[in-house]
């Protein structure tokens, strides 16, 4: 009996002592030293209280664990998202957005010249839509490894062929690099930016070397203006009331499921909204795409990053990576 008991203690302490040890290496001030020293410390300790638990005590052994995990979780729930930072370039400023009637002005559109993934030219641009020429929405999806994930944007598209991306980015510092880990553990803050179409895909086709594909949406144009303004508000937001991303919960794409759900009611929920690589699927289930092709043709056609690398720095990029799309010019359904 005494080593069931300890056997179950044992296991009861092992998952919080994990989450501990990462919770404490993602979000522990400082630099990589003072992290190891902190992991050392908490393992050293969770070892312990194993150790009194098959010595005999499991009451004191859970009790000293508990009070010690219960200090992890109350340091934890006081981490708050902040906009102060030292922030990468690429990230550094947020896009704010003006509305006047049917007129958006945005602040802070990142058109970047990427050379290579650290030689770039930065350009932080204002401006101007009208939201009565709005004409298209298109889903943009990025893979850069696993087929299951994705990083997904959104591209609308005006009456005089002008293209602006909304792009729900994580908001990392200098010396911080993406983790999906990490995105579990408050190590990164959320930010909404507003790019131009030629950067925001020709750096990931050209400079980074990802796959990107481009769909079409069909939706009212009522939809279309009510999801661009919905991007607007949430970047307006943050800038009032930071937050942090979260791998799962606080995405590019749950974001734009929530925002899709407050517009056009109810959509049902799905596996490939946490699995974004297989988006596409659920928006054809759900009729978003022209359903006059396969999807495995629109996948074909919408395969957009040869395309991009031969045009390059054409003045004709958007229209280029365009050029074969199936469905391109019918109207929304």
């Amino acid at each position: 009996m005494r080593i069931a008991l300890a056997s179950v203690a044992t296991l009861l302490l092992a998952l919080p002592a994990l989450w501990g040890g990462l919770a404490l290496w993602y979000r522990l001030p400082g630099r990589k030293p003072a992290k190891v020293l902190g992991i050392g410390v908490w393992a050293a300790f969770s070892i312990a209280m194993v150790i009194v638990q098959w010595l005999g005590a499991v009451a004191a052994g859970l009790g000293g664990f508990a009070l010690a995990f219960a200090a992890i979780v109350l340091w934890w729930t006081r981490l708050a998202p902040s906009n102060d930072g030292l922030w990468a370039d690429d990230v550094a400023q947020m896009t704010r957005g003006e509305i006047d009637g049917p007129h958006v002005t945005l602040h802070n559109v990142r058109n970047f010249d990427w050379r290579t993934k650290t030689d770039y030219t930065q350009r932080w641009e204002t401006r101007r839509y009208d939201l009565d020429k709005l004409r298209s929405a298109d889903m943009i999806m990025s893979y850069w490894g696993l087929p299951a994930i994705a990083h997904m944007l959104m591209s609308f598209g005006f009456e005089d062929g002008s293209y602006v991306v909304f792009s729900v980015e994580i908001r990392r510092q200098t010396f911080q690099t993406f983790s999906e880990i990490g995105g579990f553990f408050k190590e990164f803050e959320l930010s909404i930016l507003a790019c131009d179409e030629r950067d925001v895909i020709r750096v990931r086709t050209n400079v980074r070397g990802e796959e990107v594909y481009l769909y079409q949406l069909r939706m009212p144009l009522s939809a279309m203006r009510s999801l661009f303004l919905g991007y607007v508000a949430e970047a307006n937001a943050l800038l009032v009331k930071p937050r942090f991303y979260n791998t799962i919960t606080v995405n590019c794409t749950t974001l734009v499921y929530l925002m899709m759900k407050r517009i056009v009611g109810h959509l049902p929920l799905d596996y490939r909204l946490l699995l974004s690589g297989h988006l596409p699927e659920y928006v054809y289930r759900v009729n978003g795409l022209n359903r006059a092709f396969s999807l495995d043709e629109l996948r074909s056609r919408g395969r957009i990053t040869e395309r991009a690398k031969s045009s390059d720095r054409s003045p004709h990029f958007s229209a280029d990576i365009r050029r074969g799309l199936p469905g391109v010019d019918l109207p929304p359904a």
